[in-house]
């Protein structure tokens, strides 16, 4: 071949390629649209203007907003596994535009940690989601997933593409995917897939990510989410949960995933009220028998200034949003409180007064007691697998309180308690000290040999042998926010007990599950802050990636509209697998 047929052919290469290249760059970033019928585009309209007043309501509330983060890394068997973990929890104000007030654990030892400041827990949650760079659509990044658009969701900014009709549940929705135009050339615009519910438009679930039509590859600076909401009053739609997943982030040169999921609840806070035989009382009808009225006792008035304590603590854990209003035959009474009988009765522990179970509606692993009262979160419900495994729990929390690990009785003064709600954590302080618990597992070890569980302990030990094992990677999780962690500051179990009689964690026994994922068994009703039981089938792993013990998993929802007659399904007792 001659030079000049050399030089002609680079020549015709060039050109080629600079078509290509030029037919590639004039390529459109998104598929072309479809266009809505007059039917699909009126209910486009009325999403918009319902996105608009979901903003306005939701400015007049200060929910509990909740965060876990789950760091994860590729393995061979498992896909992925955990590897590092982050945790907050917020009152937020959206009134003052996402700004929030953060529930601050007291400084009393470095694992239990601070934040010092409203400002500072926005900036804490969008560094642990790397959400801080030029490209971060907000100062409050994580927060506004739970919007689609704040500033201008509307046709101006957005092209809608009709996909099918789908149910979510037993709400029939319309969807729609979105993405804004080409003409817009702001950095953050919402692009993926909303589901609009056909009576009045609201948008009860949004999934995708942010990204900008002036740079095609700004959406690598998002992350992907699916955001839920539902239906909590007539007509009222709120945001009540984000999952967010990316499976691969470099960083450091090193491959990590990530997980996270965000609860909403708290939207109407009430104040507690106290059942008591007095409120029955008719004061015209009342006769004074003073004289045939027995005397209070030294103990017993003691024992009645600690409940008078317990019962002060309760009820601000209550009005704050931390702890689960006592419902009708609700979980705490039918499942914790049926356990705890199991375990006194055959001890033979006589408390002057009732054992009463509550649930502390967080994520964080962790149990504690107040006064009379057995508190367990929601998160260490969630990831306990059968009924003695929980017992164990209830077990440990009994022997606090036979030996006398009460709480301050400093709290029987109500003034001590009147603080704003943010401050909880700082104000209230029930963990019990590191002999304390250490005496109180011992002690609980006993109440277990003599129960109807005796024989089950081997399998509530592999929970705290897993427990252990992922317990360095989830700090977080294990680093109690108003009681106590199940683990020792070296990292081993209180009831390491249990683990002697326990065979060892195997990923490849399918039949065995030392622990599960978190939302297991509890779910919040985000209006009034009451548990019920997850209403959903049990379905065994069929292979050791489906196990996920203490895993955050993706969030799915049958949505039905509000029925203010319907009940909550009865609760049952877990069973093992």
């Amino acid at each position: 071949m001659t030079f000049r047929k050399i030089l002609l052919a680079l020549l015709l290469f060039s050109l080629g390629a600079g078509c290509a290249y030029a037919k590639k760059k004039r390529e459109p970033k998104y598929e072309p649209a479809r266009k809505l019928t007059a039917e699909q585009a009126a209910l486009v309209q009325k999403a918009i203007a319902q996105e608009k007043i979901l903003i306005k309501n939701i400015q007049q509330r200060t929910p509990l907003v909740e965060t876990y983060i789950q760091d994860t890394r590729p393995d061979v068997k498992l896909y992925e596994t955990p590897v590092a973990d982050h945790y907050m929890l917020s009152r937020v104000d959206f009134g003052k535009v996402f700004l929030d007030n953060l529930y601050s654990p007291k400084q009393i030892q470095a694992k239990r940690g601070f934040f010092k400041g409203s400002m500072n827990a926005i900036t804490e949650l969008t560094k642990a989601l790397h959400l801080d760079s030029q490209f971060t659509y907000s100062p409050t990044g994580f927060m506004e997933m739970m919007f689609i658009d704040p500033t201008g969701f509307d046709q101006k900014h957005y092209v809608f593409s009709f996909v099918r009709r789908e149910f979510l549940g037993s709400v029939r929705t319309w969807v729609f995917d979105v993405h804004p135009r080409a003409n817009v050339k702001d950095i953050g615009r919402f692009y993926g897939r909303v589901w609009i519910e056909d009576q009045d438009g609201n948008v009860v679930r949004f999934n995708g990510t942010y990204t900008g039509s002036s740079d095609p590859d700004s959406s690598k600076h998002f992350f992907h989410f699916d955001s839920w909401r539902m239906n909590v009053q007539p007509g009222v739609w709120l945001p009540v949960a984000v999952y967010v997943e990316e499976t691969q982030r470099t960083e450091a040169d090193k491959t990590l995933g990530l997980k996270a999921q965000t609860h909403f609840w708290g939207y109407s806070l009430k104040l507690p009220t106290r059942d008591s035989e007095n409120v029955s009382v008719r004061i015209d009808d009342a006769v004074d028998k003073s004289d045939d009225s027995e005397d209070v006792s030294p103990l017993q008035a003691s024992r009645l200034w600690i409940t008078q304590a317990e019962n002060n603590v309760i009820d601000r854990l209550v009005e704050a949003g931390l702890v689960a209003p006592l419902g009708t035959g609700g979980y705490e009474e039918k499942v914790l409180g049926q356990i705890v009988i199991n375990l006194i009765v055959p001890n033979n522990l006589a408390f002057t007064e009732q054992i009463h179970c509550r649930v502390l509606l967080t994520d964080t692993v962790e149990a504690t007691t107040v006064g009379n009262t057995i508190l367990i979160s929601k998160g260490l419900i969630d990831t306990l697998p059968n009924e003695e495994s929980i017992a164990s729990v209830a077990a440990m929390e009994l022997a606090h309180i036979a030996m006398g690990h009460h709480i301050d009785t400093r709290y029987a003064f109500n003034d001590r308690l009147m603080f704003p709600d943010t401050a909880t954590f700082q104000r209230i302080d029930m963990n019990h000290s590191d002999l304390d618990n250490e005496s109180a597992s011992k002690r609980a070890m006993e109440y277990l040999q003599n129960s109807m569980y005796k024989d089950k302990l081997a399998t509530a030990g592999l929970y705290y042998e897993q427990l252990m094992q992922r317990g360095k990677a989830l700090q977080a999780l294990n680093s109690p926010r108003l009681g106590d962690s199940l683990l020792r500051p070296d990292g081993t179990p209180w009831m390491s007990a249990l683990m002697h009689e326990a065979p060892a964690v195997n990923w490849d026994d399918l039949t065995q599950t030392a622990a599960l994922p978190l939302g297991s068994w509890l779910k919040t009703d985000p209006w009034d802050d009451t548990v019920h039981m997850l209403n959903a089938r049990r379905y065994a792993p069929m292979n050791a990636r489906e196990k996920m013990p203490f895993e955050v998993t993706p969030i799915f929802y049958k949505l039905r509209r509000y029925d203010a007659g319907a009940t909550a399904p009865a609760a049952a007792a877990p069973v093992g697998n």
